[in-house]
C-alpha cells in the first residue's frame, strides 16, 4: 500500500506544476479562445525564451527568472510583428484559418531549426541560489525549482485576469473576436487590440520560458511535448477563460503527478487526454466555457 506521505507528497507536486502548466497555457488560451488565432508556434517561442535565459545565466551569471522579466518585452514585440505578419497574409485577404495554421507550423520549424543550428541538441540549464533547495514540512517536501514557477504562473494568471476585466484594452480583448464592428464604434480599432493581444500571449511564452529551464533542462525538441498539452489545458478549461486555463493546468498536474508516482511517467499524458476526453464529453465547451 502506498503511503500516505507518498500521496501528499504527489498531489503537493501537481499542484507545483500545475501552476506552472497554467504559466505555458495562458498565453495560447488568450489566443486561441479570444482571438481565434491557432497559433500552434506558442511551445517553440517558450524554448526560445528558455535558451535566451541560458545565454544569460551562462554568459553573466543573471537570475533566471530576473532574465525572463527582462525579456518580457521583447517578446511582446516579437508577439506584435508576428500578428502583423499573420494579419497582412491571411487575415486581411480572408484566407482560410487552415492556411493560418500553416504558418504556425512553418514559424514553428524555422525556429526550432535555427535553435537546432545553434545550440545543437545538447539539454542546457541554469544555476541559481535557489534552485537545487528545497523546504520541508516532517515528510513533506516543497522544491524551490517547482514552487517558484507556480507562484509565478498564479501571478501571471492574476494579472491577466485583472487587465481582462478591469482596463478598457482588456474589454476589448475579450470583445474583438465577439463583434469587430461594435468594436470600431467604441473608437477602437480591432487590429490593434489583437496585435496587443498576441503580443501578450508571446510575452508570457518568453517568460514561461524563464520557468520551464529552471524546472528541467532543456533542448529544442522539447516544445513538441508541450504542443498537445497545452491546447489540451486551454480546451478543457474553455476556450478563453484564464480561471478555466487556471482549473485545468491544476487537474493535469495533478493526475500526471499521481499517475507518474503510482503507475510511471509513460501513462501520464494518457491519463491526461482522457480526463479531456471525459469532460468534453459531458461539457463540450469546457469546464467554464461559454
Amino acid at each position: 500500500m502506498p503511503s500516505l506521505e507518498l500521496f501528499v507528497n504527489a498531489i503537493i507536486a501537481g499542484i507545483l506544476v500545475g501552476g506552472f502548466y497554467a504559466a505555458v497555457s495562458i498565453g495560447i488560451s488568450l489566443t486561441f479562445g479570444l482571438l481565434d488565432i491557432a497559433n500552434i508556434a506558442h511551445p517553440i517561442f517558450i524554448i526560445l525564451g528558455s535558451y535566451l535565459v541560458w545565454v544569460m545565466n551562462s554568459a553573466f551569471g543573471w537570475d533566471p527568472l530576473l532574465t525572463g522579466l527582462l525579456c518580457t518585452p521583447l517578446f511582446f514585440v516579437i508577439g506584435m510583428a508576428v500578428y502583423q505578419i499573420y494579419y497582412s497574409s491571411f487575415e486581411r485577404k480572408g484566407e482560410s484559418s487552415l492556411r493560418g495554421l500553416v504558418f504556425f507550423f512553418g514559424l514553428f520549424f524555422i525556429i526550432d531549426v535555427g535553435l537546432l543550428l545553434v545550440f545543437g541538441v545538447d539539454y542546457r540549464l541554469v544555476e541559481a541560489p535557489y534552485i537545487g533547495r528545497s523546504i520541508r514540512f516532517g515528510e513533506i517536501g516543497v522544491a524551490f525549482r517547482l514552487l517558484v514557477p507556480c507562484l509565478v504562473g498564479l501571478g501571471m494568471t492574476l494579472a491577466l485576469h485583472l487587465f481582462l476585466a478591469k482596463t478598457f484594452y482588456g474589454r476589448a480583448i475579450m470583445g474583438v473576436s465577439q463583434d469587430s464592428l461594435a468594436l470600431r464604434l467604441m473608437g477602437a480599432d480591432p487590429v490593434a487590440i489583437k496585435r496587443l493581444a498576441f503580443g501578450l500571449g508571446i510575452a508570457s511564452a518568453g517568460l514561461a520560458g524563464a520557468l520551464l529551464i529552471m524546472i528541467s533542462p532543456v533542448e529544442p525538441s522539447i516544445g513538441l511535448e508541450y504542443i498537445g498539452r497545452i491546447v489540451a489545458i486551454a480546451v478543457l478549461g474553455g476556450m478563453g477563460s484564464v480561471g478555466g486555463t487556471l482549473a485545468a493546468a491544476m487537474i493535469l498536474g495533478i493526475a500526471e503527478s499521481l499517475t507518474s508516482t503510482f503507475s510511471g511517467p509513460s501513462w501520464s499524458l494518457a491519463v491526461s487526454f482522457g480526463i479531456l476526453l471525459l469532460v468534453l464529453a459531458v461539457r463540450p465547451a469546457g469546464l467554464f466555457g461559454r
